[in-house]
């Protein structure tokens, strides 16, 4: 449910966005005649069972796959570990490069494929772990369980949240929370920060940040420095996965309508990153 609302809270397509989903879709050959112009996001919830092929495209005369089926919408993978090992590493790449490429004998080809990644997964086959009272699974059951996801790609992915049993008295707690149309507010006025940030700069939001235009954009200061100089000798990370903490950080700082990335906004994007280290190490 969580998943199916992330659509609703994005900036609605552009006509230029839109057009480009069309394109895709009518090649695809899943566009209606009752719709023939897409004006939605797309949200791909491909079963486990789904097989390479059909996530990254291709066949004879290549067509796209999930991957750029969901191009400019969300991605959703729903018990992430029955996917086939193979089929997860194919995400690797467009989720660095927002595009697959599709090598055949006659010839290669380029499909678009920046999509939002959303991934859903128990921390082992029962559900249970780390609780040892309810848990079933042996050690080694957890760790082959856990290992279907390889490191490569838990670094590709910015945020990871525990999601916790829900109790009887929330089940029944009537408080409507906050609306999807609130929060879409909050994204739009991030989204023209970002903008007008990167005139001129061959890049739309802070996901979109390479090598020496991370330096130069994201900017902290000396408390925000120390604290990731010491998470970064403590948990071991990577430097993809320092660079993509610097540019969930950077996001953070501007919902906080804050210029310069300080200590709690360092903080807070440390915390997506404890999810996995929490699990897998």
């Amino acid at each position: 449910m969580i998943a199916r609302r992330i659509p609703t809270i994005m900036p609605e397509l552009t006509f230029e966005e839109g057009l480009e989903l069309t394109r895709i879709y009518s090649i695809a050959g899943l566009l209606s005649s009752e719709h023939p112009f897409m004006r939605k996001r797309p949200f791909r919830s491909p079963h486990h069972t789904c097989s390479p092929l059909a996530l990254a495209g291709g066949g004879k005369n290549p067509k796209p796959g999930e991957v750029t089926l969901a191009h400019r919408g969300v991605l959703f993978l729903d018990e992430m570990p029955e996917f086939a090992r193979r089929s997860l590493e194919i995400l690797r790449q467009p989720l660095e490069d927002k595009c697959i490429r599709i090598s055949r004998v006659y010839g290669t080809y380029e499909f678009p494929a920046n999509f939002i990644l959303c991934a859903a997964m128990n921390p082992c086959p029962c559900g249970h772990y780390p609780d040892m009272n309810l848990c079933r699974c042996t050690a080694g059951e957890v760790i082959h369980y856990l290992g279907r996801i390889s490191q490569p790609l838990l670094d590709r992915i910015d945020l990871c949240a525990d999601v916790p049993a829900v109790s009887f008295e929330q089940l029944n707690d009537r408080k409507n929370g906050e609306s999807s149309e609130d929060i879409r507010k909050r994204v739009e006025l991030v989204r023209q920060i970002q903008q007008e940030r990167y005139k001129g700069e061959n890049v739309r939001f802070n996901g979109e940040l390479r090598g020496s235009q991370i330096a130069r954009y994201c900017t902290v200061d000396a408390a925000g420095k120390r604290l990731l100089h010491k998470a970064f000798d403590k948990i071991s990370m990577s430097a993809r996965a320092y660079h993509r903490i610097l540019k969930v950080a950077r996001t953070i700082a501007d919902m906080d309508g804050q210029s310069v990335i300080q200590s709690r906004h360092i903080g807070e994007a440390l915390t997506y990153r404890a999810f996995d280290k929490k699990y897998w190490n």
